[in-house]
């Protein structure tokens, strides 16, 4: 019986925390659409999410490019159609590579740096504060980080997709001794607006999952200094996996 009741207990836990989070959610829209816009913040986060992640981001691109090129290269290698490697990499950065991994690197970098900073401030009080002052939380810490993610997400994929394809280029051509005429032939030839269009779509969506969850994982944060710590390791666990979660259903209604 005992097995049974920790069943139990979880699915209930499971519930409660999803509609929590979707309650977040609607708060979160019903406030996004009301004035006033703290532009000062959302440019504020948008530096942090899209700027200070960069770095991660394009050796992250760059080196995924590189192996996926040498991966495609041997396996292609098999049937003679090494001169398909450029198209392939580069459709697979475009499509699923660059959107997903950006955007678990930025979850790893400024989705967990999210909940912990509003984590501080919910366990010390500070935004009890701001609401005795007048200030909605929501519009000044939530609404913010949500545009910025948002609106980085995709031009970070960008960088992500176009490092990427550098890096196989490198590795294609100048190591794998692939004609350079052929390899660009066939990314021009296979790979179609609508692949990038895919992507950033993606990358949007990923960029709200990350920020929503981030946000209200700090937002509902209890227990001091130790639940801050434990809320910011769930916010990178649930993102990470809410993110590929998404990916495979907005491929499969994309495709």
């Amino acid at each position: 019986m005992k097995f049974f009741e920790y069943i139990g207990r979880a699915a209930i836990t499971f519930i409660e925390e999803l509609g929590a989070l979707a309650l977040f959610f609607l708060r979160s829209l019903y406030w996004l659409v009301r004035p006033p816009i703290f532009l000062r913040q959302l440019f504020k986060q948008m530096e942090f999410i899209g700027v200070r992640s960069s770095t991660v981001v394009l050796l992250t691109g760059m080196f995924t490019g590189m192996v996926s090129a040498l991966q495609t290269y041997h396996g292609f290698s098999l049937f003679g159609a090494e001169a398909l490697v450029g198209s392939t990499t580069a459709l697979g950065l475009l499509r699923e590579l660059g959107p997903v991994l950006a955007a678990l690197m930025v979850t790893a970098r400024a989705g967990s740096a999210m909940t912990a900073e509003i984590g501080t401030m919910q366990v010390t009080e500070q935004i009890d504060a701001m609401t005795v002052m007048a200030v909605n939380p929501y519009q000044y810490l939530i609404i913010p980080r949500i545009f910025a993610a948002i609106i980085m997400l995709p031009m970070l994929t960008v960088v992500f997709d176009s490092i990427g394809i550098i890096g196989s280029y490198l590795v294609g051509v100048e190591l794998l001794d692939i004609d350079k005429g052929i390899f660009m032939a066939r990314i021009v030839e296979y790979v179609a607006y609508e692949d990038l269009f895919t992507g950033l779509v993606k990358s949007a969506c990923f960029g709200a999952i990350l920020s929503i969850v981030g946000c209200y994982k700090g937002f509902t944060t209890t227990g001091g200094a130790e639940g801050v710590g434990r809320a910011t390791t769930n916010s990178v666990v649930i993102s990470s996996v809410s993110i590929l979660i998404a990916d495979y259903i907005l491929t499969a209604i994309m495709y």
